[in-house]
């Protein structure tokens, strides 16, 4: 099934039923607020989709890993066959000047709109909750002052319970180990962890310090099962080098998924 979706680039991945703070101040993303909150009563959910940035304005290329390069979407090159993407017209979103390169990610996940708070000189803070995973299909820069893009939805496709349900159990265990190498008090986290096998894979992919093409793998993957096999890999990983080196790779308040400055 397709949709058509307001596209919000960002410097991070979004899973979802994960929550994330917006600051909106640009002109371009006050009018999707806008439009977002204009939306009739009944209309359906009022969401956004998010997709990371894979290089350009917010920082260099995420490298490849061990399944291979992460498909993208380039803003600013000629278009080729093997990928989609975009011509630049004057300045790119975010501002970014003609010409330089900046791609997205394929694989998104929408943001809906829990609380709205406009302030005084226009500018938004915004709650929202990652509600579903969409493919980027058509990108259109020029319909909108924000980018909008046909989607395809990505629901998790059944098939895959039995294994999803062996799995969850053993990357809960791996995961409460490698809270214990990294916070404190690992016991107020893992206390509140969930029994579904799907929140558990995107809880996990949120929350562990991975990279964000680490992450956006595990957002892509096709499945529960899949996602869970992953994080095992990656868990099993991280647990090791911190047990080598006796160290929290990053300081834990980056564990948290931060507020953008849009």
């Amino acid at each position: 099934m397709r949709a058509r979706l307001p596209i919000f680039p960002l410097g991070t991945v979004l899973f979802p039923g994960l929550v994330l703070p917006l600051h909106i101040f640009e002109e371009r993303y006050r009018e999707l607020v806008r439009h977002l909150v204009g939306l009739p009563d009944g209309s359906g959910p009022r969401e956004f989709g998010v997709v990371a940035i894979r290089s350009g304005w917010s920082g260099p290329t995420a490298p490849a890993g061990p399944t291979g390069p992460v498909t993208e979407i380039d803003l600013s090159r000629p278009p080729a066959a093997a990928d989609l993407e975009l011509r630049p017209a004057s300045t790119s979103p975010g501002g970014v000047p003609a010409g330089q390169e900046v791609t997205l990610y394929e694989v998104g996940c929408t943001a809906e709109l829990r609380q709205v708070t406009e302030l005084e000189d226009g500018r938004f803070d915004l709650v929202t909750v990652g509600r579903r995973r969409f493919r980027l299909l058509d990108v259109d820069q020029s319909s909108a002052p924000y980018l909008t893009a046909e989607v395809e939805w990505l629901p998790e496709p059944a098939g895959q319970e039995e294994v999803a349900d062996l799995l969850a159990p053993r990357v809960l265990a791996v995961f409460r180990q490698y809270l214990g190498l990294i916070r404190d008090d690992p016991d107020e986290l893992s206390e509140q962890l969930p029994d579904d096998p799907t929140v558990i894979s995107h809880l996990v992919a949120a929350t562990a310090a991975l990279t964000l093409a680490d992450r956006q793998r595990l957002l892509a993957m096709p499945d529960t099962a899949e996602r869970l096999r992953a994080e095992l890999r990656l868990l099993s990983r991280e647990a090791t080098l911190l047990r080598q080196v006796r160290a929290v790779p990053v300081p834990l308040t980056e564990l948290a998924v931060p507020p953008s400055p849009n």
